[in-house]
Parts: C-alpha cells; structure tokens; sequence
C-alpha cells in the first residue's frame, strides 16, 4: 500500500507521550485560515522557494519541461504558475536546494521500516509514531496499514486527526492506534464552516462514538485569538467534553507566527491576517477556567 507524506520529524515532544517520529501525510479536506502546514493541503506534490539560496545559474529554467521559468529573472518572481505541474525537474537540476519538490509517495512497510529505526528512544521514553498531516485520515488504507505494521513491529501509535471523515473510517483508524489526537477547533457550526471551509457535524459525531468505544483520546484545541479562545468556544467545549462518557484531557496549542513565511515560498496566500499570539498568561487562564468547568486542560 502506497500513501504521500511530506516530512518525517524526528524527537518531536509534542504529539503524543515521550520521543516521538512524526510521519505528515499530504491532503486535508478542511481549508483551515491557520493551517500551519500549508504544503499539506494538496495531495499533490508543491514547490518550496527559498530565492536567498538561489545562485542565478539557471539549470532549472533549462530543466524545466513546460518552460514555467525563465532565466535571467529574480528567481522567486520567474515561476509561471499557469504551467508548473511541480514534476520536480526544476528542484532535481537545482545545485543549491533553492527549489525542493515537497511531497513524495511511500510504500507503508517501507515507512515503518524507517520510522522504527527510533525503537531505542521509543523504549526508553514511551514513545512511538504519530501520523499526522495535513489529514491523515484523508489515506485511510494508507494509514490503516501504516498503523497494523506498527502494531506487528510492537510501536506505539499515535493519529492526529480533525475527525473530518465518515464513521467508519474514524472508527477502523481509532480501534488500530494507540492514542487518538482530536482536534476540536469550533463548536458553533456557522463559525466553523466560516474559518475551516466545512461542516462540523461529522466531527463531533465522530468524537462522540470514539468516546463512546471507550478509544483513547487527547482532545486538542488551537488557540486563535479572537476565534477560538473565545468564552463561549471555550465553554460550548466544556460542555460537549463533559457529556462524553470519558472526559479526555485537552491540550492548548498557542497560536504562533512560525509558519507565516511558508504561504510565500509554496506561492500561497495566508487568509487569517494580522493576529497577536496568545500570552502565557492568557493560555494559562483559559486551561484553569477549564478545570474549573470539570475538564483536565493543560498548555
């Protein structure tokens, strides 16, 4: 089984118990205004531009099969977008990496082969994989195969997901993992079609009935200011943790700038404007307003 990922990080902290591998899988159905990882919307391969590396030699504009570049021009502004198909020749004849073609597909054994190269940080911290995206039930054989490997092979499995997909794929991918990673981003349903381009309709049934199974889960929620670290989000997601027949703790995940310059370099524009990064301090309130309501929040 073959599936597209983009990146594979190593010694990540932060998806999931002790030293993880975090495996990105490409595609998401949701068009989040925040979306950190830009390059992870399509399914198809994206160019990366990093013109401060650029040597002006040109090997890519006479590499380039549909003629989408032209020589002697500013690099980051020579790209015809109309005829690029990012097939990669420009990134291959590039001799300083000032263009990469990011995306690139994997056999599922191949990758947990790789991934299980970590098994001694894994052992020794509790950690393990965590799929993540982009969607990563989006490839849901993909995926699905990826996580029954890392059960053969003995390591644990994490999933971060938006719970966007039908029943029965939230339901195959959550009985396989090990630890389900739920994004809860809006409760109001118009709100949330607003900023993530979708329904949440199929995500909170979706987390209702893994609840309900008795799956494991961490609930996550982004914190953007003036949308979702709002009273009333903060306060319907209580509420809604609460009727669950095992409350999940939630993790606060700040709001930060870090991949603001991404949007330029994959040639995309970043929807959600010009917003201050939440404060210590108002995370911290935010997680103890939690636990006041019955809900084991952290930051």
């Amino acid at each position: 089984m073959t599936g597209t990922i983009f990146d594979i990080k190593r010694f990540s902290l932060h998806d999931g118990p002790g030293i993880r591998t975090t495996v990105f899988l490409k595609g998401c159905p949701l068009s989040c205004v925040w979306c950190h990882n830009p390059e992870s919307q399509s399914t198809e391969p994206v160019l990366l531009r990093r013109p401060e590396l650029c040597v002006r030699c040109w090997r890519c504009a006479a590499a380039c099969p549909q003629g989408a570049l032209r020589a002697g021009a500013e690099q980051a502004r020579a790209r015809d977008g109309a005829r690029c198909v990012a097939c990669g020749a420009c990134a291959e004849a590039c001799p300083s990496e000032a263009l990469t073609r990011v995306g690139r597909a994997v056999e599922a054994r191949a990758l947990i082969e790789e991934v299980a190269r970590d098994r001694l940080f894994f052992d020794e911290t509790g950690g393990g994989v965590t799929f993540s995206g982009g969607e990563p039930l989006a490839q849901p054989e993909f995926l699905m195969e990826a996580l029954s490997l890392c059960r053969q092979e003995g390591v644990h499995s994490a999933v971060d997901t938006s719970g966007f997909a039908p029943r029965q794929v939230a339901r195959e991918v959550a009985a396989l993992a090990d630890l389900v990673l739920y994004d809860l981003k809006l409760l109001d349903p118009v709100a949330h079609r607003r900023y993530t381009g979708a329904s949440n309709e199929e995500i909170l049934g979706n987390l209702r009935a893994l609840a309900a199974e008795g799956r494991r889960l961490e609930i996550r929620m982004p914190m953007i200011p003036g949308i979702t670290d709002t009273a009333e989000n903060v306060e319907a997601a209580c509420l809604l943790i609460g009727s669950l027949p095992q409350k999940p703790r939630v993790r606060l995940l700040g709001h930060h700038h870090a991949a603001m310059s991404k949007y330029s370099r994959f040639g995309m524009q970043h929807r959600l404007g010009k917003v201050e990064d939440p404060s210590p301090d108002r995370l911290a309130e935010i997680a103890a307003r939690m636990r006041r309501a019955g809900v084991e929040a952290f930051v």
